[in-house]
């Protein structure tokens, strides 16, 4: 991409304070601008950027904003904020699209259109790394060898069709470790949920067809494989093999209850992705439902964050441009509302998928049909979410009465630790507002402090808070964000509250109001005690509602801070010396251990024979040896 950026803002303090703003602001540029394409950002006075767009023609996209009327609130209320701009120009419309989403999902600026939940959707992976391929839910980048279908809507969507697959082609879930190690049947066996290749009950050409009818099942060819299986019954119960004809009888029973159990499975539709926009009340909802192999793999919702203001088509392009930025588009993305600059993103997303991509805003049949379900299940989640906002927002002004909170808080923040014996300490840190948990901004701490004592709760939450609040510092100083929070609740009394104000005054952080949330003399839920800053503790009502929101706050804490626990705790079980050697990943630590027996052998394992192993060239096979030479 060949780029030309132009600055024309005054960095000063000087050059800031002559400087007009707003349309006087912007006609000042339009003297240094051409018909080039590109993108320009709009910043207002502390250079904070507040919009971010992209246009075919710069100077004809920038005039529109120099006019002094014709604008909505939430444009003009932007125009006035704008104290400078920045352009980069592009050789084509497309580089522009591309750089526009670059940056929207880089700055999140105020102004645009924002997709709040980015989050990657899972696969089922039938891996190809191993004689009776496992299959497997994935997420993230496709590294393993293998075949992935998807993208799948939800980890439970993945899940209820891996069970269906297991009950219809037996294959195996376990690992390879597992499976090298099984000297008889597992209970998914005994269930008939597995075929027990591990065990040699079937061959490998045997499980191996097994793995072609599931994979021609995710393709979509479930007709052909239910025909064959009917064949294959026929012929066994005329061959008096009355046991396989049974097994057959029950796979093609399985089968069919999958195929009812589908849901929506379009006839004309192989491949899309069905988006369906709803807006009410200022507020938007998206739904995708993901179509694949002609079968319905779950749905997804998403809320962007607007202004209140904007079309369904820049809502909708926007929501488009940011959702494909990280995910690989189907052959066909079905749309409720018509978009700018439609063709443009198609050419756009074929170009980053290697094929075709079409856009499509169907106005009859099947298409019709599928985008009419989707716009009714975006109405019917919006609906909810603002009855449960407005829950919710009576809770939090209710939480600010409570504790004398200024205002209702729209960001809080409860922190908890856990451990055994003060072993795998993790501290943890959920995060709630107006919209409920807001999981993408949960975060867990690994307590590194080597000093603290086996068990020391003040000194890990000051470790935590300590680099919480650090952090916050340094990104965000005059508190412009929305990380900084309104409220802390911190599991414990006099004693924790304590040492958090401590804290925060040795950080200067001294307008962030906490409470401590301790257990009442019986430890009983619903006699919780609460501790302020030099006064006396107080109790809630048993019935209070706000009291019950507490409690499911803590508990929140509570459940992510002893999942984090038990992650930490399993990987440091699952651990070996083999994780220190520089080159020695997963797979070559499978095959070190598969070859020796234990990490221990391969300690012990002399040059020749590590050399020996599959997979260890000569010069790791020195790395390993001279690695436990060293430690020797």
């Amino acid at each position: 991409m060949s780029l030309d950026e132009r600055h024309a803002a005054d960095g000063s303090a000087e050059g800031r304070a002559e400087r007009p703003t707003g349309h006087a602001c912007i006609q000042d540029y339009l003297r240094t601008l051409d018909a080039s394409s590109g993108v320009y950002r709009m910043l207002d006075a502390d250079s904070r950027v507040l919009y971010v767009g992209k246009a075919r023609n710069l100077k004809a996209r920038v005039s529109s904003y120099a006019r002094p009327t014709g604008h909505s609130a939430r444009i003009a209320r932007m125009i006035r904020e704008t104290a400078s701009m920045m352009f980069l120009t592009t050789q084509t419309e497309a580089e522009a699209l591309l750089l526009e989403q670059n940056l929207i999902k880089q700055l999140k600026p105020r102004y645009n259109v924002l997709l709040r939940d980015d989050k990657s959707f899972p696969n089922i992976l039938v891996s190809r790394a191993h004689a009776f391929p496992q299959i497997k839910k994935h997420r993230g980048a496709k590294k393993e060898t293998g075949a992935y279908f998807g993208p799948f809507a939800s980890a439970g969507a993945v899940n209820r069709t891996l069970n269906q697959l297991q009950k219809v082609f037996l294959l195996r879930n376990c690992s390879d470790a597992t499976f090298e190690s099984r000297t008889r049947p597992c209970l998914l066996y005994q269930i008939k949920r597995c075929s027990a290749p591990c065990v040699g009950r079937v061959s490998e050409a045997e499980y191996g067809a097994l793995v072609r009818d599931a994979e021609r099942f995710l393709q979509g060819k479930s007709t052909n494989v239910q025909e064959e299986l009917a064949g294959e019954m026929q012929a066994a119960a005329e061959a008096m093999e009355f046991e396989r004809a049974a097994a057959l009888r029950d796979r093609i029973r399985a089968l069919t209850q999958v195929q009812s159990a589908q849901g929506i499975n379009p006839r004309g539709v192989a491949e899309a992705d069905v988006v369906g926009l709803h807006l009410e009340g200022g507020q938007a909802c998206v739904q995708v439902f993901f179509i694949r192999a002609h079968q319905n793999w779950g749905n997804h919702d998403y809320y962007p964050r607007t202004g209140g203001t904007e079309s369904t088509a820049e809502i909708l392009r926007s929501f488009l441009a940011q959702f494909y930025d990280s995910k690989e588009p189907p052959r066909h993305v079905i749309l409720s509302h018509d978009i700018d600059d439609r063709e443009l993103l198609a050419e756009v997303l074929s170009e980053k998928a290697g094929r075709k991509v079409d856009l499509l805003v169907p106005q009859r049949g099947e298409k019709a049909e599928l985008v009419a379900g989707a716009v009714r299940n975006a109405r019917e989640a919006l609906a909810r979410k603002m009855s449960e906002s407005a829950a919710q927002s009576k809770l939090l002004a209710g939480l600010a009465s409570a504790f004398d909170l200024a205002a209702p808080p729209a960001r809080i923040e409860v922190y908890d630790n856990s451990h055994i014996q003060g072993t795998n300490a993790v501290g943890a840190m959920i995060v709630a507002g107006s919209e409920g948990f807001l999981k993408s901004q949960y975060r867990k701490f690994n307590i590194k402090g080597e000093a603290l004592t086996p068990g020391d709760d003040f000194g890990m939450m000051k470790e935590v808070l300590t680099r919480r609040f650090k952090r916050l510092l340094k990104e965000d100083p005059d508190r412009q964000g929305e990380a900084w929070p309104d409220l802390l609740l911190i599991d414990g009394g006099a004693g924790q509250v304590g040492a958090v104000a401590e804290i925060l005054a040795e950080l200067g952080v001294e307008d962030v109001p906490f409470i401590g949330v301790a257990k009442g003399v019986d430890r009983d839920a619903g006699k919780e005690e609460f501790h302020r800053p030099g006064q006396r503790p107080f109790a809630l009502r048993h019935n209070d509602p706000v009291l019950y929101f507490v409690q499911r706050l803590r508990d929140e804490a509570h459940r992510f801070a002893i999942g984090a626990h038990r992650t930490k705790r399993a990987r440091a079980v699952g651990a070996t010396p083999l994780d220190d050697i520089p080159g020695v990943g997963a797979t070559r630590k499978r095959a070190l251990l598969a070859h020796f027996g234990s990490a221990k052998a391969v300690s012990r394992a002399g040059l020749a024979d590590l050399k020996a192993v599959d997979g260890v060239s000569a010069g790791l096979a020195q790395t390993i040896y001279d690695f436990f030479n060293e430690r020797g």
